[in-house]
């Protein structure tokens, strides 16, 4: 497996499709890994002796290898960069119209 822990993915596949987060856990065997806010599940549970209040809790479910691509920090810097910069045009040609 090439994704490490600590390592920046962003989501291919599935209903988080286009997110980006941070490897939390990697689980060889079964080619799963637990991404930082990434396919987030809900349990509730009883009270017990650990946790007397008892409540909903939400935790990252691990998900496949394959649905997950490496993203380089740099790479996403220009990324971001770039969607700015198109913005700023589009709400520039707008502007523009509008006046006249």
């Amino acid at each position: 497996m090439k994704i490490k822990v600590g390592d920046t993915v962003k989501v291919i596949a599935g209903q988080d499709k286009n997110k980006t987060g941070k490897v939390i856990k990697t689980i060889r065997n079964k080619n799963k890994v637990v991404v930082e806010g990434i396919n987030v599940h809900k349990r509730n549970t009883k009270p017990n002796q650990v946790n007397q209040q008892g409540g909903i809790f939400e935790f990252e479910a691990p998900i496949n290898v394959s649905n997950v691509k490496k993203v380089d920090a740099k790479e996403a810097k220009v990324k971001k960069e770039a969607k700015k910069e198109v913005k700023e045009a589009k709400t520039s040609k707008t502007s523009k119209k509008k006046a006249s």
